[in-house]
């Protein structure tokens, strides 16, 4: 098995946590990079992976998604100034580790990890995707995982399908139907979570459903004598919004799956790396440990 970790979630999970004030050297804040070097290297003692990779965001202005729709995280607040060293620290810490970082400017950490699954899948290695975010619960097949380390338990295939109403296969399409207000993904106004499951148990898609929408009427649903004139109404918006939350599992990442497998750390660059950010002993014996079980 692969674990393929969503880093910015890990990464502001930590600098939003109550962890005390740290700072490097220098004087900048590395708190966040403390809390990810925990949270990394437990879940690396607790699961021994021989596979693993890291996603980062480093998504551009330009990038695949607002080519496709400008407004698209328009309304997000950048991160806070002080974050953007630590993530870098956070990819340094990754690479002493023996784990294989990766980012992919014109796309998203998303788009990473479904590539990344993908090539695993072809390769016959199951995935487990560590995030909190149920966007990646598309990419989830048979055998796969999905898991918020440290909090929610582990999702299979079926629990996904018993936790969301739908099967991950569907998921792109019924996120485009229920619209993220966060990302600014339009979707259907009034068509929420639940609506739009009972939408993807009826039909097998979004080309499906819109080439039956006369039976939409049927379905036992509120409002359901109205809901296909709204479908109609904003059958643009809908298509835009897939296109939008679908991730991408194509991209050339310059990766194979034996350059995927985790190395032994270098515990002399770990130290040293740790003593710039002036992190105490607990993260050097952890570092020990995770060499001598190899």
């Amino acid at each position: 098995m692969i674990f393929l970790v969503d880093a910015s979630v890990y990464v502001f999970r930590a600098y939003h946590s109550d962890l005390p004030e740290m700072r490097d050297r220098d004087g900048n804040p590395a708190h966040a990079v403390f809390g990810f070097a925990r949270f990394l290297g437990d879940l690396i003692e607790r699961t021994r992976p021989a596979y693993m990779a890291v996603a980062f965001d480093q998504r551009r202005a330009d990038s695949y998604r607002n080519r496709i729709y400008p407004p698209y995280k328009a309304n997000r607040e950048p991160a806070p100034p002080d974050l953007a060293l630590q993530f870098e620290h956070c990819r340094a810490l990754c690479r002493h580790l023996g784990v294989v970082d990766l980012v992919a400017p014109e796309y998203e950490a998303d788009d990473v990890i479904g590539t990344l699954a993908t090539l695993m899948r072809a390769a016959g290695v199951r995935s487990a995707i560590v995030t909190r975010d149920k966007d990646l619960a598309q990419l989830v097949r048979n055998g796969d995982l999905l898991w918020d380390f440290g909090a929610r338990g582990q999702l299979g295939y079926h629990d996904v399908a018993r936790l969301f109403g739908v099967f991950p296969e569907r998921f792109a399409d019924y996120l485009a139907l229920t619209g993220d207000p966060v990302d600014n993904v339009p979707g259907v106004p009034g068509v929420g979570h639940r609506t739009a499951a009972s939408l993807m148990k009826a039909f097998a898609s979004l080309e499906e459903l819109y080439a039956n929408l006369p039976d939409v009427a049927k379905l036992s649903l509120r409002g359901a004598g109205r809901l296909g004139a709204r479908l109609t109404e904003h059958r643009e918006a809908v298509f835009l919004s897939r296109r939008l939350t679908r991730i991408a599992c194509d991209l050339a990442l310059g990766v194979d799956a034996e350059g995927l497998r985790r190395r032994a750390p270098d515990l002399d660059g770990l130290g040293a790396f740790y003593d710039r950010l002036g992190f105490g002993p607990f993260l050097r014996q952890q570092g020990a440990r995770i060499a001598a079980a190899g």
